[in-house]
């Protein structure tokens, strides 16, 4: 278990985390959810012994952490937002060398490294330059050197960072399969990505936790709103249609605010509608009654975004 008790972390005189506490079971995958300087980073590098706590206290599988740090580690891998890898570096020299780098010894290394490599999918890459592979194996790379020891716990700070669509499906899969050995934590500000790979949410803002739970709990602490997006093409010869539309669509029982509105040209004006519950069939025959055509409805953000945003306020978080 992972136990962090009114933690906090200042730059001078500027707080970047807390105080938060939060628990963290035995193998759950949790995942660190919130916008660019929300404090993601720093708790994963405290919890990771990377930084020290300005106040509060961690313990890790019943260890303090701070007073501790180098017995932490040892059940710890962390791969940070930059894979901490050295380009001129071969693959399998650079993991034995992060394994001697956490005490294993050379004949330990090397007979972990085929399920690390077999793990990771490096198998057809071990042999090469780090510096010649592409940033989704050095993602790869990454993660192996954080896993050669066999850790308890895994820290994965943004690992989709920078990938592309396919890669992020890679990594997506390899995280699944990570999950069945360790106790994974993940940072993100990408909500599928969170969504599809972890059990619990830790929501941040400006260094505050804001909400925890899983996807379905923080939804029904929050005040239920939906969003609704409709597509609709006016006739041409209609004068000040978007007003006329508003004024049709804001009539529907459940509509509560048209929080956007916007003109797709030939395509028709996208109107965003925040709602109380699902009102798609009223909204569509209202549209209809009204004499214009519907080009499209349907949900327009996920229940997990809507609840993000409503957590995080749409502000800005400081660094």
């Amino acid at each position: 278990m992972i136990r962090a008790t009114n933690l906090s972390k200042f730059y001078g005189g500027k707080r970047a985390l807390g105080p938060v506490s939060f628990e963290i079971e035995d193998g759950e995958t949790v995942g660190f959810l919130g916008l660019n300087g929300a404090g993601k980073t720093t708790a994963l590098r405290i919890l990771a012994c990377d930084l020290r706590p300005s106040s509060g206290s961690i313990e890790v599988g019943g260890t303090d952490a701070v007073a501790d740090p180098h017995e932490v580690r040892k059940r710890i891998g962390f791969l940070p937002e930059h894979p901490p890898v050295y380009p001129e570096m071969v693959v399998t020299e650079y993991l034995t060398y992060a394994g001697e780098l956490r005490g294993m010894s050379r004949a330990e290394t090397r007979k972990r490294m085929p399920e690390v490599l077999d793990v990771t999918n490096l198998n057809d890459v071990q042999n090469e330059l780090i510096g010649t592979l592409s940033h989704g194996y050095r993602q790869r790379v990454g993660i192996a050197q954080a896993i050669i020891h066999q850790p308890k716990f895994l820290i994965l700070d943004e690992p989709t960072r920078g990938l592309d669509p396919v890669q992020i499906v890679e990594m997506r899969n390899l995280i699944h399969d990570l999950k069945q050995a360790h106790t994974v934590l993940i940072s993100s500000h990408i909500l599928t990505e969170i969504s599809q790979t972890c059990d619990r949410l830790l929501v941040l803002g400006k260094g505050k936790l804001l909400g925890a739970g899983t996807e379905e709990e923080l939804s029904a602490k929050q005040d239920s709103v939906m969003q609704i997006s409709v597509t609709i093409r006016p006739p041409k010869e209609s004068e000040d249609v978007e007003e006329a539309v508003k004024q049709v669509l804001s009539a529907v029982d459940g509509v509560t605010k048209i929080a956007d509105v916007l003109d797709q040209g030939d395509n028709g004006l996208l109107f965003s509608l925040d709602t109380k519950r699902d009102c798609r069939a009223d909204v569509s025959r209202a549209v209809v009654e009204a004499k214009y055509d519907l080009i499209r409805l349907d949900f327009s953000r996920s229940e997990l975004e809507n609840t993000f945003i409503r957590l995080v306020g749409g502000t800005d978080a400081s660094n």
